[in-house]
């Protein structure tokens, strides 16, 4: 089993920043990809990012993309998402997540463990 304990959440200004962590514990080696979803109040679950074991490979939704950075760090089994120029459309419930099998996927059913969600609240 893996444990993921999302952090870093909080209430920010439009055009502000915020930088998520993700801290993952128990058997972590067997985590290929780690990722991000959000969840707005009345809307579905979306994905947000992605990230390969290696760094090498990522993966951003469209409303994300040159504002969010996804990294991790493996030595500490920590991920990270730093979120720039955020927007009141980014409120939301983001939720850490991470999957076993090999190659990014965006479709949150791919994703076997699931941290318990940061609340991220932008204003305008």
């Amino acid at each position: 089993q893996v444990q993921l304990v999302e952090s870093g959440g909080g209430l920010v200004q439009a055009g502000g920043s915020l930088r998520l962590s993700c801290a993952a514990s128990g058997r972590t080696a067997s985590i290929y990809t780690m990722g991000w979803f959000r969840q707005a109040p009345g809307k579905e679950r979306e994905f947000v990012t992605a990230i390969s074991r290696s760094g090498g490979s990522t993966s951003y939704a469209d409303s994300v993309k040159g504002r969010f950075t996804i990294s991790r760090d493996n030595a500490k089994n920590t991920g990270y998402l730093q979120m720039n120029s955020l927007k009141p459309e980014d409120t939301a419930v983001y939720y850490c997540a991470a999957a076993r099998q090999l190659g990014i996927s965006t479709n949150n059913a791919a994703y076997d463990y699931w941290g318990q969600g940061t609340q991220v609240t932008v204003s305008s």
